[in-house]
């Protein structure tokens, strides 16, 4: 029933987890929707709209086509990204593809207790005979890495799959004692493709100006009325919040200071030693913060790409954010495009990371870079794959003319070379 999708989608990213579990209660003792829709507007009178939640749709995630393949294959399916971008809400939507499902949300003390060290007798008396078992949160288990490579090595015939909000504990206590045995996967805000299956390139157009400032997150783009209330929320309590704890860090004025200027330095390159320098502390500090914001899925970092040393830069490294709104979150400036002057900065960001993330669902093996000479000539983009290397220009103004500098095409004359505008982005960002 799609109106049910819907509802579960709401809940997923609106309420709190005491609120969802009553909601679950409700729904398993009644199949009626027209009684659902009845009872919930008085027990959640702060949350509940009806017009909204029925003008919602299902958004099908590209990166269930990549993962339901691979189900039964003995190996777990790690799903991490930042929190919030829709990582519960797809796996339920996958629930006609794994089976009968465990469900066990690590956020709750009681599964965390549980799952703390267990036998494998243990653990068969939890999985019983489900098919699949997924984990959410999986970050939050002590040893969850161990946990895991039990469960793999000793129930061949379930599948299980575990979701973290965070890199942070992942990439220390899962990965290595799960080599060989599992898949990893990175889910991010919306792309544009998933947003707007089967709309022309006019209509997709259309939209281009409001995800330039707000970006893709699932819940500003099914609630564009409260987007900057969202984005506030967003930022302040949940996204960093994995950062602020990890490590001990006890400097979140800190963190907050280096977050604004590489805001104001998004899609430029990036200097460790300056930025060390502006915010009076070690170069080391400042490397381990935009390692943990990496790592958190707030910001990424693209390198130069180079031939020739003499000629070519290739030790920095430019400064992207993951979502346009999160970083206009940081800088508290969600003003209307005519009035920015940092439209080309807002395009480059979105167009880059929006090519990114296609590339990491579709495109896995192509690489991606920026190119500068030593006489500041640039590329804003280029990628390699498949033996061809090819060169990007983001320009947001159309009425001008524009070609890839020629210091790159002297050098690289086998290169592809396009010009990226708000008029043919379409292609680009892999919608087709």
């Amino acid at each position: 029933m799609p109106q049910l999708h819907g509802l579960l989608l709401f809940f997923d990213i609106s309420v709190s987890s005491d609120i969802k579990k009553l909601f679950v209660f409700i729904f398993s003792k009644t199949i009626n929707f027209s009684s659902i829709m009845e009872i919930l507007p008085l027990i959640f009178p702060v949350y509940w709209n009806f017009s909204y939640i029925c003008s919602m749709k299902t958004f099908e995630r590209i990166l269930t086509q990549t993962i339901q393949p691979l189900f039964f294959n003995e190996k777990a399916i790690i799903i991490i990204g930042a929190r919030q971008v829709g990582k519960t809400t797809m796996l339920q939507s996958m629930k006609k593809h794994t089976g009968d499902s465990l469900w066990l949300n690590a956020d709750e003390n009681s599964v965390r207790e549980r799952l703390a060290n267990p036998s494998v007798q243990s653990l068969k008396n939890i999985i019983r005979n489900y098919k699949t078992v997924i984990i959410d949160e999986v970050q939050r288990i002590k040893n969850a890495g161990l946990l895991l490579k039990l469960m793999v090595d000793n129930f061949k015939d379930v599948q299980f799959i575990a979701t973290g909000s965070s890199a942070l504990e992942i990439s220390d206590s899962i990965f290595e004692p799960m080599t060989g045995r599992h898949f990893k996967f990175h889910l991010y805000p919306f792309s544009l493709a998933e947003l707007y299956p089967g709309k022309s390139p006019f209509e997709i157009e259309q939209e281009l100006h409001f995800h330039l400032v707000f970006g893709n997150y699932p819940e500003i783009c099914i609630k564009r009325d409260l987007s900057e209330i969202i984005l506030k929320n967003l930022s302040d309590q949940y996204l960093f919040k994995d950062v602020l704890v990890w490590k001990d860090i006890r400097k979140p004025e800190l963190l907050d200071k280096l977050l604004k200027l590489l805001a104001y330095q998004m899609c430029s390159e990036v200097s460790v030693n300056e930025l060390a320098n502006q915010l009076r502390v070690k170069s080391e500090t400042v490397e381990n913060y935009i390692d943990l914001l990496e790592k958190s899925f707030v910001v990424y970092r693209l390198k130069s790409y180079g031939s020739n040393p003499r000629k070519e830069v290739s030790k920095m490294s430019k400064i992207f954010f993951w979502d346009n709104g999160i970083r206009n979150a940081v800088i508290e400036d969600f003003s209307d495009l005519s009035s920015r002057n940092d439209q080309g900065q807002l395009f480059e960001n979105f167009m880059i990371s929006e090519r990114m993330k296609m590339n990491t669902w579709l495109n896995p093996s192509v690489k991606s870079f920026f190119w500068r000479n030593y006489n500041k000539n640039e590329v804003d983009y280029v990628e390699y794959g498949n033996g061809q290397l090819t060169a990007y220009e983001m320009k947001w103004n159309t009425r001008k003319k524009y070609k890839v500098t020629k210091a790159f095409t002297n050098l690289y004359p086998n290169a592809q070379t396009t010009i990226i505008d708000p008029e043919n982005f379409v292609g680009f960002i892999n919608i087709h």
